[in-house]
């Protein structure tokens, strides 16, 4: 049996010796790259196509559904939306989770429809998206004059280059094309759909700015009803409950009813007994103008491309 003063020796010795181990070096951590890769999003791609008449350039991106490859000979439904550079990402990632491979929506091939290259945003859309000169007084973030009124050469485009660019490239299914757009975009929907309304099967209109030029829009509806006794289409218009005038909360507008509006629209729509109308109308909850496009997109697509029950 060692003695208390050998055992404490020994013990001090244990220590020393203990602490003359070499202590480790920490990992070193892994370098960052100095360019780091930009975020892909898979089973997409993005064209340059020429608007040759318009003389500009314009991206569009493409997602194929998770069958696309899969399925050789099955042809697709496409959904066209406008300010892709915000609804493009959002759309795609809403049809995967409520679309669940199929599951809860039909498979369809989204193609998002990006700004003029060159052009900021707010300019291109100013002037791609709304029918008449007559837009309101404001600046671009570029320093440039803006520039309205040119939806109808811009219809052009889509009709006769992009969307036979995409069916020629693309396997889709032509008697189902649906247009779906948001304010200016919601704007530009309705300008289609009074102008040539057998251009796409479904329209998904969002929060439409019928207030555009005096509210223009509401002219050229009379017209068109003068003018025909059909139109044949199936529409889905949906805005905020916000959008109208109210003090109650900020997300309230100070000077627009956009309820009113639509309404009104609807109204004047009903009243034609269009036979082929099929006219489908939502105010959302608890939504304002910046809110609410994600909830009508996700209505939209439950609307237009419901889940095929064998």
């Amino acid at each position: 049996m060692l003695r208390l003063p050998v055992l404490l020796a020994a013990l001090g010795l244990a220590s020393v010796a203990y602490a003359a181990q070499p202590v480790p070096e920490p990992p070193a951590a892994a370098a960052v790259p100095s360019d780091p890769a930009p975020f892909v999003l898979k089973d997409t791609e993005v064209r340059t196509i020429r608007a040759r008449t318009l003389q500009r350039d314009y991206e569009i991106y493409v997602s194929l559904p998770a069958s696309y490859h899969a399925s050789p000979r099955r042809r697709f439904p496409v959904l066209f939306i406008t300010d892709a550079d915000y609804a493009f990402p959002l759309v795609r990632s809403i049809a995967r989770r409520v679309g669940n491979r199929g599951q809860g929506l039909e498979e369809f091939i989204l193609v998002g429809i990006s700004y003029a290259v060159g052009d900021t945003p707010q300019f291109s859309r100013r002037r791609d998206y709304t029918p008449t000169p007559n837009g309101e007084k404001t600046k671009d973030e570029s320093g440039r004059a803006p520039v309205f009124g040119e939806a109808e050469p811009y219809r052009r485009f889509l009709a006769d280059e992009l969307m036979p660019f995409v069916a020629s490239t693309y396997r889709t299914d032509t008697h189902r094309s649906i247009f779906a757009g948001h304010s200016y975009g919601g704007l530009l929907g309705l300008h289609i759909l009074l102008t040539e309304p057998k251009m796409f099967s479904h329209y998904i209109i969002g929060s439409p700015s019928l207030w555009f030029d005096q509210r223009v829009m509401f002219a050229r509806e009379r017209a068109y009803a003068e003018a025909n006794k059909e139109l044949k289409a199936d529409v889905l218009m949906a805005i905020a409950s916000f959008e109208t005038i109210g003090k109650a909360s900020p997300r309230y507008s100070s000077k627009l009813d956009m309820i009113a509006e639509l309404q009104e629209f609807e109204k004047a729509l009903r009243s034609r007994n269009y036979p082929g109308l099929r006219l489908t109308t939502e105010i959302i909850q608890d939504e304002d103008h910046l809110t609410v496009f994600p909830a009508i997109i996700t209505r939209g697509l439950m609307w237009a491309l419901p889940a095929k029950r064998s």
